[in-house]
């Protein structure tokens, strides 16, 4: 009896000294919301030009992400590495920037607690709003993507299609002392309907863009007024839905598939996961070099003149405003009647 108390004693006096720190880690995550340095926290990670702070170490990644990805946080998963052959996975958790650039296999430095450097590569990500800056943008970057695929198919298509005329046309070249002469094909006749499809399509483009471009002239003084709300209209909804996401981000998740029994939420706001990601940026007094000594010859400013003019000139012919100074065959009207 009196063996059993003395080996339980150094247990106690350790479980007296770290009591209160483990209670601040594990309860109250006092430490963590005070940014000094969580026990569960392995580091820092550094990568497109941003220093990741919130760092967990973790043995599994793909049973790790698939409770924490209830976190509702953009997590990365990397295997970071030393020279030695030492190697272990981390998951980074970035609450601020964007995602343009976190990609499967790029590269970033790693630096543990007791400040030793790991080549990190990133091996899976679990994504996430990060931002409500990323939100704001992300219906115009996906606007653009959409428009740079359908032209990467459309480029694919026709450059296969060039590929098979090209390989019978050869064919029929190489054979055509064989080949028996072809009868002559009739020209296709125009398709009275398909052009006159065409132009109701052209003119029901060019109402709707008129109506626009009226209304929004037709404002005066509140037309920026109408941009900004034209601009809430295209942006808001994401960035409303990004907002509500932050908001609910919650770190209990992450911990509870490294093994932690977590029995409350652990926020992340939007002011608290600003400073957990740490943006690079310039130092003070510090200016960008903007000069180009290969940069493309400058057009000359008459040219943008000339072409911001021809501009407004269309955009006042496709509202109608300049009917009245055009001859008939020249006006809006007369090119694209309105159905009545």
């Amino acid at each position: 009896m009196r063996k059993s108390r003395r080996s339980n004693g150094p247990r106690l006096l350790l479980f007296q000294r770290d009591l209160v720190r483990l209670l601040n880690n594990s309860v109250s995550f006092a430490e963590f919301y005070a940014r000094r340095g969580s026990i569960f926290q392995a580091g820092s990670l550094f990568l497109d030009a941003r220093t990741c702070h919130l760092c967990i170490e973790v043995v599994d990644a793909g049973k790790h992400a698939a409770l924490a990805g209830m976190a509702g946080a953009y997590l990365a998963y990397c295997d970071v590495t030393r020279p030695g052959g030492a190697k272990k996975t981390i998951v980074a958790v970035f609450t601020d920037g964007d995602s343009d650039n976190l990609i499967v296999g790029r590269n970033g430095v790693f630096y543990d607690c007791k400040g030793l450097d790991w080549d990190a590569t990133i091996t899976k990500i679990v994504s996430n709003p990060i931002s409500i800056r990323e939100a704001f943008w992300s219906p115009y970057k996906k606007f653009v993507r959409l428009v740079e695929e359908q032209i990467a198919k459309r480029a694919a298509a026709a450059d296969a299609e060039a590929q098979a005329k090209v390989g019978a046309t050869a064919t029929a070249v190489a054979q055509a002392d064989k080949a028996k002469p072809a009868a002559k094909e009739e020209p296709k006749k125009l398709d009275l309907g398909t052009i006159a499809l065409i132009g109701t399509a052209i003119s029901g483009v060019s109402g709707m863009i008129g109506v626009f471009l009226g209304t929004l002239l037709g404002l005066g003084i509140w037309m920026p007024l109408g941009i900004l709300g034209i601009v809430l209209l295209i942006s808001g909804p994401a960035m409303l839905l990004a907002y509500m996401k932050l908001r609910q981000r919650n770190l209990a998740p992450i911990l509870d598939a490294n093994g932690w029994a977590i029995n409350t939420k652990t926020k992340m706001n939007v002011p608290f996961g600003a400073a957990l990601t740490h943006v690079a940026k310039l130092p003070p007094n510090a200016e960008r070099s903007l000069e180009d000594p290969y940069a493309e010859k400058p057009i000359r400013w008459k040219f943008r003149a000339v072409r911001l003019v021809i501009y407004i000139l269309v955009i006042f012919w496709a509202v109608g405003q300049l009917d009245d100074y055009l001859p008939e065959v020249l006006k809006k009207e007369h090119i694209f009647p309105s159905a009545k």
